[in-house]
């Protein structure tokens, strides 16, 4: 699908839809129907892993970069929370490997995540160590043209005030961007509009989850990144189905009719 007048671009997340589709299936099914991307999620299918050797990055970036369907992101399960530090320092060293793998798949982004508060260790210090971890990895991508991606994700951490507290600690470097997760806790803390002011300048990328469900304002987050002129994904992060091309394609037909395509 090239993108309409307002230049919204359409993926899907890997994870539930296409978590059993291997390279060649994605490329296959999101042509036909009408997806720009992809996210990458890790432990699926597709096998898109950072232990992939030299020449099975080569393979894979050859695949997608001779075909319509593009690499939107790569989404990781690493996350800064933990109170063992040694268990910090993995996530960031295995980050920094997945923006390796980032650079040579032709991939723009990483995704990772906060996970949550640690029980008896203060919130803010949490926080902290949360953007400061991010502050490195946000520095290591940006040496090497990627970008990090933090999911509004987490039972506690999805309040969209602490991801902002997150940045502020990492000290809003231009390689770090939200993922808005469009979960429902978006409309607390003040409502949709609040919240999302507090993250509009970071906003990297978009998952949406299935846009009948009329209990999220689906059109004004649509309409406000149309107004914003907004160039990363917006990417469908849906269920299973057994005929899942069919439902990929009406999604794409409610993303389009809410931009009044």
């Amino acid at each position: 699908m090239k993108p309409g007048p307002h230049g919204l671009k359409l993926g899907t997340v890997t994870y539930n839809i296409a978590k059993d589709w291997d390279v060649p299936t994605i490329i296959k099914n999101l042509t036909e129907a009408g997806f720009d991307a992809v996210e990458l999620r890790t432990t699926h299918k597709h096998g898109v892993e950072i232990t992939l050797s030299p020449a099975q990055r080569a393979e894979v970036r050859k695949q997608f970069e001779s075909s319509p369907v593009k690499i939107g992101g790569l989404g990781t399960t690493c996350e800064f929370h933990a109170a063992d530090q040694a268990v910090v320092r993995k996530n960031i060293d295995e980050t920094k490997a997945w923006v390796k793998l980032a650079k040579d798949l032709g991939s723009p982004s990483v995704k990772v995540r906060p996970n949550g508060l640690v029980k008896d260790v203060p919130e803010e210090k949490t926080l902290e160590q949360i953007g400061k971890s991010l502050a490195e990895c946000a520095a290591f991508a940006q040496d090497n043209g990627i970008k990090v991606q933090l999911e509004v994700h987490g039972t506690e951490t999805q309040r969209v005030p602490r991801i902002r507290k997150i940045f502020d600690y990492a000290g809003n470097p231009a390689a770090l961007r939200a993922c808005w997760n469009s979960n429902q806790t978006d409309l607390l803390d003040g409502g949709f509009d609040a919240n999302f002011t507090l993250l509009k300048s970071q906003i990297g990328q978009i998952h949406m989850r299935d846009l009948m469900l009329e209990e999220y304002p689906w059109r004004k987050l649509i309409s406000n990144l149309a107004e914003m002129n907004f160039a990363g994904y917006c990417f469908a992060e849906i269920p299973e189905s057994t005929d899942p091309v069919r439902v990929l394609k009406y999604f794409r037909g409610m993303f389009r009719a809410y931009q009044g395509l």
